[in-house]
């Protein structure tokens, strides 16, 4: 099945593209900001080196976000979202219209605004069920940390490993992972044997609490803790009966004190 990118790409051609009569604005030159955003004539490289201005005008913006020809383009309307002075009753409703590859450089842009960019991830998110293996796997490898963490649940392992590794995956965001009722075996079992993430005293204690941990990892995990935070821990842990049981007496044989 094509990719909505492939099919995006065509889909401008397909509607008909505008016929420009105004110039190509030159290099370097500067845009006039307050002329004809709105009419049909503009041209696409002329609307993206308007677009370029950090200078331009939010009301120049908004016209330009009324043209319909130049939405058509699709570089248009990123650059319209990505700008830092387009205002929010334009930028946000056209992140709904933004394609997948699209969403994730918004959301990773440094001069984006935080919201816009927070938006851009809540839409990937609601759109990650939908989307074909590849571009999962894609996203947990580029993807923000937000996307990482919702690609750790993933049903395929190849997109979990691959969101374990992305760089900007946070701590918190694991520890939320693993407490989700959605965490899977194979993530566990990631986790537990992942050269970074597997040495973090908070990401132990989560896997403490997961019933999935396995138990010669549990017992490792349990015994770099101090016994009074490993007993609150077994106390809500949904580990197996047998398991907390087990790392109690083996506080126990450790000369840590009571078992219970």
């Amino acid at each position: 099945m094509a990719s909505e990118e492939s099919v995006g790409a065509k889909r401008g051609v397909e509607r008909g593209e505008i016929q420009d009569s105004a110039p190509a604005m030159r290099a370097g030159e500067a845009p006039a900001l307050g002329e004809s955003a709105n009419d049909v004539p503009l041209r696409e490289d002329s609307a993206l080196s308007l677009l370029k201005s950090a200078d331009v005008a939010p009301e120049t913006l908004e016209q330009l976000a009324k043209n319909g020809a130049l939405l058509n383009y699709r570089r248009v309307k990123l650059a319209l979202v990505e700008h830092s002075r387009t205002p929010r009753h334009v930028s946000l409703p056209l992140i709904r219209q933004l394609y997948t590859f699209d969403l994730m450089q918004v959301a990773l842009t440094p001069a984006v605004p935080a919201d816009v960019k927070r938006a851009a991830d809540e839409a990937l998110c609601n759109r990650i069920e939908t989307l074909a293996s590849g571009e999962r796997l894609t996203l947990a490898h580029r993807g923000s940390g937000r996307i990482a963490e919702a690609l750790l649940l993933d049903a395929e392992a190849r997109v979990t490993c691959a969101a374990l590794q992305n760089s900007r995956l946070t701590e918190a965001g694991i520890i939320r992972a693993l407490t989700r009722p959605g965490c899977s075996a194979p993530l566990v079992e990631a986790v537990c044997h992942h050269p970074q993430w597997s040495l973090r005293r908070e990401v132990r204690v989560a896997l403490l609490r997961n019933e999935k941990t396995p138990m010669a990892r549990a017992v490792e995990f349990a015994r770099g803790l101090p016994p009074a935070l490993l007993r609150e821990i077994l106390h809500s842990s949904r580990l197996p009966a047998n398991v907390k049981e087990y790392l109690l007496a083996d506080l126990v044989k450790r000369g840590c004190g009571r078992s219970g």
